[in-house]
């Protein structure tokens, strides 16, 4: 076994009708440019009926038909924030507790350790979250159910270096599942990261289950100059919105 090995992640995405919410961050084969990835997958009307909308500081989650939201506790959030400690990715409202945190000096874990795994028993989703630093380097976290009873929260964090071509994948769910859909086990995936923001944003948007598929969120941040380049997907649309800033 290759504990190494750096997996082809348009071929774990399409082997897998239901990951759920991904993360995915990186750096280009050059090293120039920072990489970061969001997708969000559903099940249910209310879960399906949602887009990716930009925000100045990064985006939100939107119902795309008003008249058809029952709940918004769990799907409408900010997943992805800028701080001035780097670009914060989550799959909730735990986007928010790390950037308040962070911004009255309390770190990215000690933040974390405030929250838990979603109150959607018995599935108790994971919270997956991510900060990318300025220099490309980033930490990954998931809070997940420690019984089947949600009594108690399993928290995990690491840490990876700035690595060209390298990136790491992480996912709310092993895979589908029937009544319980099991969470995501053992640490995030090692996955190789393209150098073209479209290309890479096309490969993941395919290889996505068309059917789970929802909204998917790619930037790509020049490690020199802080300029990034980003494209929001959304199935509703089915077209890539293209952003350039400074």
């Amino acid at each position: 076994m290759d504990v190494y090995e750096i997996h082809d992640l348009g071929a774990l995405l399409r082997s897998n009708a239901y990951p759920g919410r991904g993360i995915v961050l990186g750096v280009t084969p050059d090293g120039k440019t920072a990489v970061a990835a969001y997708f969000i997958m559903g099940r249910s009307v209310n879960s399906r009926n949602r887009v990716f909308l930009e925000e100045p500081d990064g985006i939100r989650t939107e119902a795309y038909d008003p008249g058809k939201m029952v709940d918004p506790s769990l799907i409408i959030y900010h997943p992805v924030r800028a701080a001035e400690q780097g670009l914060i990715v989550t799959n909730g409202d735990q986007t928010d507790t790390i950037r308040d945190g962070l911004e009255n000096g309390i770190g990215w874990e000690d933040s974390l350790r405030t929250r838990k795994f979603e109150h959607d028993g018995p599935n108790w989703t994971p919270r997956i979250s991510a900060i990318q630093a300025r220099d490309g380097s980033y930490r990954m976290s998931i809070l997940k159910a420690a019984d089947p009873q949600g009594n108690g929260c399993s928290r995990f964090f690491y840490e990876y270096p700035a690595t060209p071509g390298l990136g790491h994948f992480l996912h709310t769910y092993v895979c589908d599942g029937n009544p319980v859909i099991p969470s995501f086990q053992g640490e995030p995936e090692r996955v190789a990261i393209g150098g073209d923001l479209d290309d890479f944003t096309a490969r993941l948007w395919q290889s996505l289950n068309p059917e789970n598929k929802i909204s998917l969120f790619v930037r790509y941040t020049d490690l020199e100059t802080g300029r990034y380049a980003q494209r929001i997907v959304n199935k509703h649309s089915e077209r890539s919105v293209p952003n350039e800033r400074i």
